[in-house]
């Protein structure tokens, strides 16, 4: 009786020694499921919001910069609907108003800008026509964003 009472303790020891080894770590994850580096699971960029809504200060560009390359490769075109914009990735659309006139349009971001301070949308020269700014220059916006591409680029101004 003796024996296989020792018998019986050194089984349950070397059980409880294998599943230590093997088994869970102090945080209850399994080990295997613990990566042999550590990195966090947080991304070093937090992903674009979706559907937001900015209300800010746009202007339009043009004159000198049509055939010009934009921050994506293409050529700009100002009789195209697009913009150059702070903070949101290339190829996005944005639906554009007006908020002095309630004029809108939608148009798609190709290039980084602007570089005037307080601005965060520069438009074609069709998209100003079209939301009735070309005479003042500038006017107050809301920009509700559409549609956004995953992984793409994003000029580093925030919105």
């Amino acid at each position: 009786m003796r024996c296989s009472a020792a018998r019986l303790c050194l089984l349950w020891l070397c059980a409880l020694t294998a599943a230590g080894c093997a088994g869970v770590t102090t945080t209850g994850v399994p080990r295997s499921a613990v990566p042999a580096v550590y990195t966090p699971s947080v991304p070093a960029v937090a992903p674009p919001e979706q559907k937001r809504t900015i209300v800010a200060d746009a202007s339009w560009y043009g004159p000198g910069f049509d055939g010009h390359k934009t921050a994506n490769g293409e050529r700009f075109s100002s009789s195209k609907m697009t913009a150059a914009a702070k903070g949101l990735p290339l190829g996005s659309r944005v639906r554009v108003t007006n908020l002095s006139n309630g004029r809108s349009a939608t148009v798609r971001i190709n290039d980084c800008g602007p570089y005037r301070k307080g601005r965060k949308l520069d438009l074609s020269r069709s998209a100003a026509r079209k939301l009735g700014l070309i005479h003042d220059g500038i006017a107050k916006v809301r920009i509700k964003v559409i549609k956004q591409p995953d992984g793409a680029p994003t000029c580093p101004w925030a919105l």
